[in-house]
């Protein structure tokens, strides 16, 4: 089928016949060649894109072209070959019925069409040939390679004109070559005929093939082959109404009852579908009133926001308030235990105070003593030392006061 195929296109397991039908428009897919085997047959299906229809054919017979290839002696295989689509030619299909009709219109569908006024003999390097037996109801699938090489000529001529030059060492002169053909074998010889024969329109590509001048058309097989037989025709890509089948035949009633059961179902699932999209319809109808509904809210909360702005505020429960005085109370103990003085009163608005205990008119002063050995007696007050400083000994005895004031020099003792 090259060139005209999706070569690049690349299939996974997981692809479904679905997913290849929705790459094939942008890719340009006409036609899709499907080959499946059961545990009975091999088939073959041809589809048409998008709508159909599709034909369901049974492989009886086949060879693949590495086994037809392997049984010619002589085979023609190269690249240039496939640059080109090839040349399709249908035998036999004539009025046996509207499904042998409909084959041979898909098969034609399956390559470009050639205009016999301005094709291009160059371009036509292959053949396709299918073959129907009225008879069987079975189909030939053949395929060719096209040869053109001129007629007209001894064999030591047409030796020359190949691309591989014979062996001239045993001749003396080259007209024995021309005359007598010496060297070539028997089986060299063409077996053309009046069947292959005939006078080419313009030059094709090759030694000796010159236009209005007789050549032969020889056809080298290149495969692969089949034989064919059609098992049944349908609607769509495979799962629509089967117009025709080659084992199963149905009555009329049959096929009236297939269709009302066809019927039934899609109208059924039109009836699905309407009512789907009146639930949705039906869901969005009142997710739009809920809205609306929450946007009147807030705009009604907000406006009364607004309107009592200047009211005054009647302040917090009188639980609110007491639970919060007696936290400010806690703190405000807290920070008496760690500093030892009483907290200020912005630091803790709600807390009480502490009084000390005694007339409040009065204030009460707080004296401090300190130890003196033993005794009861005051010190005596010396003159630049603070109350409660003490003399400490320095390094050389002097006596350091360690509050303010200098230091006296210590005493002798005789």
């Amino acid at each position: 089928m090259e060139p005209l195929t999706a070569t690049r296109l690349q299939i996974r397991k997981k692809n479904s016949l679905k997913d290849c039908v929705a790459v094939a428009g942008p890719l340009g897919v006409t036609h899709f060649l499907i080959l499946s085997k059961t545990e009975t047959n091999i088939y073959f299906k041809l589809m048409r894109l998008p709508g159909g229809p599709t034909l369901t054919f049974q492989i009886n017979k086949y060879a693949l072209i590495r086994d037809v290839v392997s049984s010619l002696r002589r085979h023609r295989m190269h690249e240039q070959q496939f640059t080109h689509p090839p040349l399709l030619v249908l035998n036999s299909f004539g009025p046996h019925g509207m499904h042998v009709k409909l084959m041979a219109t898909m098969f034609q569908n399956l390559f470009p069409s050639i205009n016999v006024h301005k094709v291009n003999l160059n371009t036509i390097k292959r053949c396709l040939l299918i073959n129907y037996n009225p008879d069987s109801q079975d189909l030939d699938f053949r395929h060719y390679s096209i040869k053109v090489v001129p007629v007209g000529a001894s064999r030591g001529m047409k030796k020359l004109l190949q691309e591989k030059f014979p062996n001239m060492s045993r001749l003396q002169d080259i007209s024995e070559l021309l005359a007598t053909g010496a060297g070539l074998s028997e089986s060299e010889a063409e077996p053309d005929g009046e069947h292959n024969i005939t006078e080419l329109p313009q030059a094709i590509a090759g030694r000796g093939n010159m236009r209005a001048q007789q050549s032969a058309v020889r056809l080298t097989e290149i495969g692969p082959r089949m034989t064919l037989q059609l098992v049944k025709i349908q609607e769509g890509l495979g799962e629509g109404n089967v117009l025709f089948h080659s084992f199963v035949h149905k009555t009329e009633e049959e096929l009236q009852a297939i269709l009302a059961a066809k019927e039934e179902k899609l109208r059924l699932k039109a009836q699905r579908q309407d009512q789907q999209a009146q639930n949705v319809q039906r869901k969005q109808e009142r997710r739009e009133a809920h809205r609306k509904k929450s946007l009147a809210g807030m705009k009604r909360a907000r406006a009364e926001a607004d309107g009592d702005s200047d009211a005054e505020d009647p302040g917090a429960p009188p639980e609110a308030e007491g639970a919060g005085q007696q936290e400010e109370e806690d703190e405000a103990e807290y920070f008496r235990q760690a500093v030892g003085e009483e907290p200020d009163e912005d630091l803790f608005p709600k807390a009480q105070r502490r009084r000390p205990p005694g007339p409040p008119s009065k204030k009460r002063r707080v004296k401090q003593r300190r130890p003196d050995h033993g005794s009861d007696r005051r010190p005596l007050k010396t003159k630049g030392r603070p109350w409660g400083a003490q003399a400490k000994l320095g390094p050389r005895g002097a006596a350091q006061d360690c509050g303010r004031g200098r230091a006296r020099p210590p005493k002798r003792v005789a």
